[in-house]
């Protein structure tokens, strides 16, 4: 809402720097390439484009309407692929800049009750892919990341939709926004192809690429009662899937006693590098325990 953007606006130029308010909904292709111009006449040129708006629904698929995932993936999906497609206008004839997409370990590894986000974050994962080889190809300048994130402690938990009996929460350890927030600028600054934040983000996708059919049995034992409190929930509450939520706008969401700090923030280069190795070590040592077991036979 505007007056949400406004505080934010505020709170920047307390700090020293400029703040420019456009509302806008991602969703309308037009109003985001509106938005981009009025930047660069305002502000100059853009330097560093960050895709991070998101609705989610939380239920089973049997209980989504075609309107709800329809919202969802205009938002979620395709608000990114309009973000992009603003900046792409703006940074090609210079031939520099920086997309910073915000994703999600839930790009890789899908999870039950949340289908239409979940399936969202894996299309723009898809995208950014090719946009990024199409650059490549081009000899392009420009930089493409995305930064995987684990559950945050924000009030979408209290603005998202929900078909759940009880209120939703976080899936697994939850994270501080404020250094999830610090991580993204550092990937900004020094971006790579991918950039995995937490523990969890980086067990949710090596453990789904290297044992998918488990990760799958793992999700649906522990990630129903993983998203749900104790709290019933509050039939017809306000939700931001169409319209926002006034009164709810806030850094930190209800879980700030469950915070963890952000102690591993990783590339995925890196991070699949280690699994490898790792995996190197693991057929090594059955390799080598065979050979053992074979020269004790013989003997």
């Amino acid at each position: 809402s505007r007056p949400a953007l406004e505080d934010v606006a505020a709170e920047i130029e307390r700090l020293g720097g400029r703040a420019l308010v456009l509302p806008a909904d991602v969703a309308d292709a037009d109003a985001v390439r509106a938005a981009a111009d009025a930047v660069e006449r305002s502000l100059g040129p853009i330097d560093v484009w960050v895709n991070n708006a998101m609705v989610t629904v939380f239920g089973r698929v049997r209980d989504l309407t075609p309107e709800e995932i329809r919202r969802v993936t205009e938002v979620t999906y395709l608000g990114s692929v309009h973000g992009t497609l603003a900046a792409l206008r703006h940074m090609l004839p210079r031939d520099r800049g920086l997309i910073l997409q915000v994703g999600s370990a839930l790009a890789y590894r899908s999870i039950p009750l949340q289908a239409a986000y979940c399936g969202a974050k894996s299309a723009i994962r898809g995208f950014i892919d090719s946009l990024r080889s199409e650059l490549i190809h081009d000899g392009s300048r420009l930089r493409v990341t995305m930064v995987h994130l684990p559950a945050v402690n924000t009030p979408q938990f209290d603005w998202a939709r929900s078909h759940m009996p009880r209120r939703a929460r976080p899936v697994g350890a939850i994270f501080d926004p404020d250094g999830i927030g610090r991580a993204i600028v550092r990937a900004a600054a020094d971006p790579k192809r991918e950039h995995w934040l937490g523990f969890t983000t980086a067990e949710a996708i090596i453990g789904t690429q290297a044992l998918p059919a488990y990760a799958d049995y793992r999700a649906a034992f522990t990630a129903f009662e993983g998203q749900e409190t104790d709290e019933a929930e509050t039939p017809d509450r306000p939700d931001n899937l169409f319209q926002p939520v006034p009164g709810l706008h806030r850094t930190h969401g209800r879980f700030a006693g469950q915070e963890q700090g952000l102690a591993l923030s990783t590339t995925g280069t890196a991070a699949r590098g280690f699994a490898f190795l790792a995996g190197l070590a693991v057929a090594g040592g059955i390799g080598y325990a065979a050979r053992a077991a074979r020269r004790r036979v013989r003997a």
